[in-house]
């Protein structure tokens, strides 16, 4: 009956769209992975985003974040573009092209929940989607989606990394995926290399060089030697998963809400350089974008504007 039960969860879950959908145990990290994430914390790697230093507790403790909870149904959610801007346009992140992927996932996830309820009326849980202290990616390795690679990023094997990940935690006792694949990127440094400040290394990712944080998250200016290398990106960078090898095998989305808008592919330089704040609102209305807001935005494009081209 629970192997039914298993086998439906999965089956629903690729028909609401997930590329992928596994199972681990609810349980505390383990001990290494606390000491690496302790380790990167205490380095300043998280730059000045102060949430990763509260709720330690709840981060390396999913039964702590949801009392109860016996499984964590881990997702994945393509989001590889139909379509890129083009090379010399400015460049934003492929996973801001469409609308805001909190939303999105989580409204799938809300599915698949009502679902399982279908299967056991009694079962209990909460959606995340990169909305809480929780390691996503780790539990994603362990519900055996793929592994974590030197980018940092989740890599599905014969799929890539170009996937948003979603957690359903549940106090449903499933059994824990178990999948075949490799756990590493081998010799492979293309990532290290092509990284344009030297953000990535072995150790991990500094986030105080990284021009996605730069221009998202950041909220002061951009510092001259990280602006010098900012080319013509104007949110985001995906330079270290278009360089990996694992990203050929990425295929289109088949998610609507993913698409960039027409109107907002049809920008020129000069549209965005004249960008107001009513126009802004009304082209990034639901859209990841708005995270940088509109003053961080015009900064990121006058960084691009002062010069800095690739």
């Amino acid at each position: 009956m629970k192997r039914d039960i298993e086998q439906a969860i999965r089956a629903e879950a690729l028909r609401l769209g997930f590329s992928a959908c596994g199972f681990a145990k609810a349980e505390p990290v383990s001990d290494e992975v606390a000491q690496i994430v302790d380790h990167w914390v205490e380095q300043g790697n998280h730059a000045d985003m102060s949430y990763m230093e509260r709720n330690r507790h709840l981060r390396l403790d999913p039964t702590q974040l949801v009392p109860g909870c016996r499984t964590l149904i881990v997702t994945a959610l393509n989001y590889y573009p139909k379509q890129t801007l083009p090379k010399e346009d400015y460049q934003i992140a492929y996973y801001a092209y469409g609308k805001d992927y909190h939303r999105v996932v989580k409204d799938k996830l809300h599915q698949l929940s009502a679902y399982i309820k279908g299967l056991v009326p009694e079962v209990q849980g909460r959606a995340f989607c990169d909305t809480a202290p929780l390691l996503e990616r780790y539990w994603a390795m362990k519900a055996g989606l793929g592994f974590i690679g030197q980018n940092r990023t989740l890599i599905i094997p014969g799929k890539g990394s170009y996937c948003f990940l979603g957690v359903l935690a549940v106090d449903l006792e499933l059994q824990e995926s178990h999948h075949d694949m490799p756990t590493s990127c081998g010799n492979c440094k293309r990532c290290l290399i092509a990284c344009p400040t030297g953000a990535l290394t072995k150790e991990g990712i500094d986030c105080r060089r990284c021009l996605s944080y730069l221009t998202i998250e950041h909220r002061g200016e951009i510092p001259d030697e990280m602006g010098e290398k900012i080319g013509n990106r104007i949110y985001g960078c995906d330079t270290c998963q278009r360089v990996c090898p694992h990203n050929r095998y990425a295929e289109p989305t088949a998610e609507a809400a993913f698409d960039m808008p027409a109107d907002v592919a049809a920008l020129s330089r000069d549209d965005w350089h004249q960008l107001t704040p009513e126009r802004y609102r009304d082209l990034f209305k639901q859209s990841a974008i708005e995270r940088a807001g509109y003053d961080g935005l015009m900064r990121n494009i006058e960084a691009v504007r002062s010069g800095c081209k690739e």
